[in-house]
């Protein structure tokens, strides 16, 4: 890791280090919220995959407190595998976050366009079940690629009991091979996202146009509705962070820059005030103001 250039990066670190304060404070009040609202839910299917979501969203808030600690000092003591880990698990939340929100979202699409005798009955053991199996995959995954590939140039070039900088990992995405992986993952991201939201946008529009002023009293309404807030969070949290990466990727010089638009994806831990509507649908405003 470089030691020069201190002063942009002393004041990128402020910046940092109010979002991420920020983030830490009102995370974990969302976070108590939610689980406060989703004790007492029933285990559909639904639910399975946004359980799986606070709990990405809780893994990511227990190293937040490490980011805090090296902005506020500037420097980092706890050794370059240690300082790895937690740069990692800001992007393991986020495409957990991205795979959890494409799975609530598809299943309320498949609800929508096809009646529910004719969609496959997923069990909710089932469900369980592959959620435990991506769980023990990215545990299994994540830590292999954290060791044996995520910052290995700045572990050849530094002895990991001297380190004293963190975070600065950008010089691993020179290689070919890198470049176009980020790439293909920031496309499909985008592309994903977009046709998403177009979809989900849709199905709200044609259940209003169906309802009008009734769409308050349809379940199906509130359901869909909550969806495409989902969808909306990912368009303002990952969007434009991976439109800037693939600007990015060429230049690495702003990797200062690509910090910041990574904390702020870590914004969607605040998607937990959508379950505060959950017993009286929110929604109420909404066609209230079109009617």
């Amino acid at each position: 890791m470089k030691a020069n250039s201190t002063a942009p990066q002393e004041k990128f670190h402020h910046v940092l280090l109010g979002i991420y304060s920020v983030l830490f404070v009102s995370g974990l009040i969302c976070f108590s919220l939610a689980v406060h609202v989703l004790k007492s839910s029933s285990t559909s299917i639904t639910s399975i995959a946004v359980f799986n979501l606070i709990f990405t969203h809780f893994l990511f808030l227990l190293t937040v407190p490490f980011r805090i600690y090296y902005y506020s000092t500037d420097h980092w003591a706890l050794g370059l595998k240690w300082c790895k880990v937690v740069s990692s698990v800001i992007h393991v939340h986020m495409y957990m976050s991205f795979i959890f929100y494409v799975i609530i979202i598809v299943l309320r699409l498949l609800s929508f366009y096809y009646k529910a005798e004719n969609i496959p009955s997923i069990q909710k053991l089932h469900a369980l079940l592959v959620s435990a199996g991506v769980w023990i995959l990215v545990l299994i995954t994540v830590p292999c690629v954290v060791t044996f590939s995520y910052g290995t140039l700045a572990e050849d070039s530094n002895d990991n009991k001297t380190v004293s900088q963190c975070f600065t990992f950008g010089e691993d995405l020179k290689s070919t091979p890198n470049k176009a992986i980020n790439y293909i993952i920031s496309t499909f991201i985008i592309v994903t996202t977009a046709v998403l939201t177009t979809l989900q946008a849709n199905i709200l529009l044609v259940l209003y146009k169906r309802d009008r002023k009734n769409c308050t009293s349809q379940q199906d309404f509130c359901a869909q509705l909550k969806s495409l807030c989902f969808a909306l969070i990912m368009v303002a949290s990952f969007v434009p962070y991976h439109i800037f990466r693939l600007y990015y990727i060429e230049h690495l010089n702003l990797e200062n820059i690509n910090e910041v638009f990574l904390s702020l994806t870590a914004f969607n831990c605040l998607d937990t005030l959508t379950f505060l509507g959950r017993r009286t649908c929110f929604g109420y405003f909404f066609c209230k103001g079109l009617n």
